[in-house]
């Protein structure tokens, strides 16, 4: 493509030099035409790009300890007693102003909605604030999701609809923060939370770190509102396990950076 905007940037030169500059118009229309069909072919090829990182990601299982019934994890009764005191309170929601900032705690928000219910916690307020980033987003795609409250799983159906209404961009802020925040989670107890894990799951894992980090980082030399999540999502690439116990390893020695992207994610 750049050969292209050279050739006929050239040819505009020359067009100019001949005609003693009569026909400049003409040749500045063919170079903007040229400059007009390599914006379009990029931004087809990052749209593309973008469908086949989504379709991989739509195609992973939410995490095992996010899942409900027997794939789940469940508590003891004693466990349920001693409740997380490291869930972001719903009134965060309060404290997100800019649209990417809404949408990012949403996300995390709604992470922390499943956490709370499993340790039987009051989760009035979660649904509350859910509702009301819902509300201030005001995301026509949201339709396509049953319960708002699931918007962290990042589905395909959900990227297809976001896509449609021009809101591709802001499905990987969604991704990001349900990542971060899920990371951040599975530290605080790993033994309880990767109880239930098996190598595939945690590789899956890994695969879904990938695909992310592919994704903002890609969307990043085009959108400034997506850098900052790049930046904050970088060090993330250290956690390439394969197996449960590389993952519970790698957690623990990039625990410091977890909390980094949390603190950068969620305002």
């Amino acid at each position: 493509m750049k050969k292209l905007s050279i050739l006929a940037i050239a040819f505009a030169a020359i067009a100019f030099a001949a005609c003693g500059g009569k026909k400049s118009a003409q040749a500045d229309e063919a170079v903007d035409s040229v400059k007009s069909f390599e914006q379009q072919q990029i931004e087809a090829s990052i749209k593309m790009h973008m469908d086949s990182i989504a379709s991989e990601l739509g195609k992973l299982k939410t995490l095992p300890f996010l899942q409900e019934g027997k794939d789940g994890i469940s508590l003891t009764k004693q466990e349920k007693q001693v409740k997380p005191d490291y869930l972001l309170p719903a009134s965060v929601a309060d404290e997100a102003t800019t649209l990417t900032e809404k949408y990012r705690t949403m996300s995390a928000l709604s992470v922390d909605k499943k956490i709370a219910a499993l340790y039987e916690m009051p989760t009035e307020d979660y649904e509350k604030a859910v509702t009301k980033l819902a509300s201030d987003i005001n995301d026509p795609s949201f339709k396509a999701i049953e319960d708002a409250n699931t918007i962290f799983e990042t589905t395909t159906t959900l990227y297809d609809e976001m896509e449609k209404n021009g809101r591709i961009n802001y499905f990987w802020q969604l991704a990001s923060a349900a990542l971060v925040e899920q990371l951040y989670i599975i530290n605080q107890n790993s033994d309880k939370f990767l109880s239930n894990f098996n190598d595939e799951a945690a590789a899956n894992v890994t695969f879904r770190i990938v695909l992310i980090l592919d994704a903002v980082n890609r969307l990043a030399q085009y959108d400034p509102d997506i850098e900052p999540v790049a930046q904050a999502l970088a060090p993330l690439d250290a956690l390439n396990a394969t197996t449960v116990a590389e993952m519970k390893e790698q957690l623990v020695k990039t625990k410091e950076q977890i909390n980094a992207a949390r603190k950068a994610l969620i305002k």
